[in-house]
């Protein structure tokens, strides 16, 4: 039964991506007034900062689709996404997610069997998708929503677009080379292999899933870093430096003329 349901979802998602007609992109016209309101990484940007980061979000709307699966989606919601797509990639003003197509928000969380009812196993949040399901992303849309509306180092969004930043060199193995210079890999897998041992011996603040492997602690520390970046950067100095460097968020926040 688990295997017919995956086989016609599967099945569903190809015969529809056969009939999908390019239709006119509705955008919304009040991004800025919901960036602002919403998304904190936004509220610290600059006035010019601001409008490239709104250009973006337009840019990226223009060219995913949003789709909701049993649920309504909002210009609220098409911004969220957005956000959390722009947010790891600011600092790079040429880079676009060529891995992308569409984006799937659920009502609720779901399982590895991509099914919405039920308690068996239903416990995923977001997920990349892969084979059939290559070029989509599926969040969990009340995830998506409390990822913006609370300060408490988790965003459901960012950790699945980092994980597609993951994904650029053709391995989601928690080693993005896209962003890291050769002379830091080395580091960067020492530091976070380290961090791991002490996340499984329940030595660490950092989430326990992070402790996962090397992928998802990329992820969860990605979600620490752009939530809670001061508290990162007083109890884990080191990962905050090599994090930093990769996202270059000195470049974006630093005062002008520095």
């Amino acid at each position: 039964m688990w295997f017919l349901v995956i086989a016609a979802f599967i099945l569903w998602l190809i015969v529809r991506k056969k009939n999908k007609k390019e239709k006119p992109v509705s955008l919304p016209t009040n991004n800025s007034a919901m960036l602002e309101q919403h998304v904190r990484f936004y509220q610290k940007l600059t006035p010019e900062q601001k409008k490239s980061f709104a250009k973006r979000v337009q840019d990226f709307l223009g060219r995913t689709a949003i789709t909701g699966v049993g649920t309504t989606v909002t210009d609220l919601d098409r911004m969220l996404v957005a956000a959390s797509a722009i947010i790891p990639i600011f600092a790079f003003p040429d880079w676009r997610y060529n891995n992308i197509d569409e984006v799937l928000l659920y009502p609720d969380r779901f399982n590895e069997g991509y099914e919405q009812a039920g308690e068996n196993d239903r416990n995923i949040l977001g997920m990349v998708g892969s084979g059939a399901m290559n070029r989509q992303m599926i969040l969990s849309q009340p995830a998506l929503r409390s990822g913006f509306e609370y300060n408490d180092g988790h965003n459901t969004g960012i950790h699945e677009f980092v994980h597609l930043l993951d994904k650029a060199d053709g391995a989601v193995d928690g080693i993005p080379e896209y962003l890291l210079q050769n002379p830091y890999i080395i580091p960067w897998v020492n530091q976070m292999h380290e961090e791991i041992i002490k996340i499984r011996s329940m030595h660490s603040d950092i989430d326990l899933y992070g402790g996962t492997n090397d992928a998802e602690f990329f992820a969860v520390i990605a979600e620490y870093f752009f939530e809670k970046p001061e508290q990162l950067e007083i109890h884990h100095p080191k990962l905050y430096s090599l994090l930093e460097g990769m996202f270059r968020t000195q470049s974006v926040f630093s005062p002008p003329g520095e």
